[in-house]
């Protein structure tokens, strides 16, 4: 994993905390709270549940791809300092690789990690109602802050990879960025 600075992971921790304090704030007390508020969601809360699945599921299986990547590197990189065998020091870390993924979304778009946890997050806010307003600014900010890192994420590996290996993908969405 590449290094983070104590900003950044103290700020992703800040959001968390925040986000999950809204969530649980809206669902507990705020939010539909009586037997009539949630009468007749079922299906609504049903549905939801299995779109986050869904969601959840496909963004560990494109996250687990990245890693294999970095994995596979590693093996490759033990494998020759083996083969050297004294030659020189044992360095630690592993070299940075850089590839195309191939697997599942990666066939069509660059980002499906991104573009599952937004589906991930769409069928959470789906089970806290359309009004859950907590929800609704997380799937936002998750948009807002995800796609222009896409955006510059396919920038990066047309410039990287060349226009040719990249062909037809997409950013993000499928058929759209």
């Amino acid at each position: 994993m590449s290094p983070m600075h104590f900003i950044v992971w103290l700020s992703a921790l800040s959001f968390q905390l925040i986000n999950a304090t809204s969530i649980g704030g809206w669902l507990g007390g705020f939010g539909p709270v009586t037997r009539e508020d949630w009468q007749g969601a079922g299906p609504r809360v049903e549905v939801g549940m299995m779109i986050w699945a869904v969601g959840l599921m496909a963004t560990m299986y494109h996250d687990d791809e990245l890693r294999e990547i970095r994995r596979a590197a590693a093996r490759n990189q033990k494998r020759r300092q083996d083969a050297k065998a004294g030659d020189e020091k044992s360095k630690k870390g592993v070299d940075k690789v850089y590839m195309i993924p191939e697997n599942g979304l990666f066939r069509v778009i660059l980002h499906p990690h991104y573009f599952c946890e937004w589906i991930e997050w769409c069928g959470f806010w789906m089970v806290g109602g359309w009004a859950c307003v907590p929800a609704r600014i997380f799937v936002v900010n998750e948009v807002a802050t995800m796609l222009p890192r896409a955006l510059q994420g396919k920038r990066w590996y047309v410039e990287r990879f060349g226009k040719e290996k990249i062909g037809a993908k997409k950013a993000v969405i499928p058929g759209v960025i």
